[in-house]
């Protein structure tokens, strides 16, 4: 599947097929996330810069697919081997957003980040970042085995749904930290 989508990448637009974005994860640490590219190479450069919206021009027909059904996070598997990710947890975050959180929101750094976690299958983008957070710090606070059971489960229905992706002009979270 990554083979097909890599050739599809390729074939539809110029620029690398994998994506590197510099992530914080445990602890803060920096890392870089992998990816599979879904937009125009150097987009994080042009138009909205780092924010992404619905029908944004800049992501290609492969990528819009990728987004849709997730299969554009395949690359972070790597990135667990490498330890810097779980399988479950929050979703890795930006610096400068992780600059700007408060001594509460720190907490999110508090455990490895994952491909997938509480907030995503309880809106994703479609929440305001201030509720992700807090549906982050409530996984943190009440993880078990149960709980990830639930967040798998719930995972495989959005990936097949493809909903929640994105939120509006800022992506979610420009101008809301």
């Amino acid at each position: 599947m990554l083979a097909l989508a890599a050739l599809a990448i390729r074939l539809e637009s110029a620029g690398p097929v994998i994506y590197r974005q510099r992530r914080c994860g445990l602890h803060g640490r920096e890392f870089d996330v992998l990816k599979l590219r879904t937009m125009v190479d150097g987009a994080e450069h042009k138009g909205a810069g780092l924010a992404i919206n619905e029908n944004d021009p800049r992501i290609t027909r492969v990528g819009a697919f990728l987004r849709r059904t997730s299969l554009d996070e395949l690359p972070n598997l790597v990135n667990v081997l490498h330890g810097e990710m779980s399988l479950i947890g929050p979703r890795p975050t930006l610096p400068v957003q992780v600059a700007q959180y408060s001594e509460r929101e720190r907490g999110r750094l508090a455990v490895k980040p994952g491909i997938t976690g509480w907030a995503q299958v309880n809106g994703r983008a479609s929440l305001p970042w201030a509720q992700r957070i807090e549906l982050d710090l409530y996984y943190i606070e009440h993880r078990s085995p149960a709980l990830d059971a639930r967040i798998v489960w719930r995972t495989v229905a959005m990936v097949l749904g493809g909903s929640g992706l994105y939120k509006g002009h800022a992506g979610g979270w420009e101008g809301e930290l």
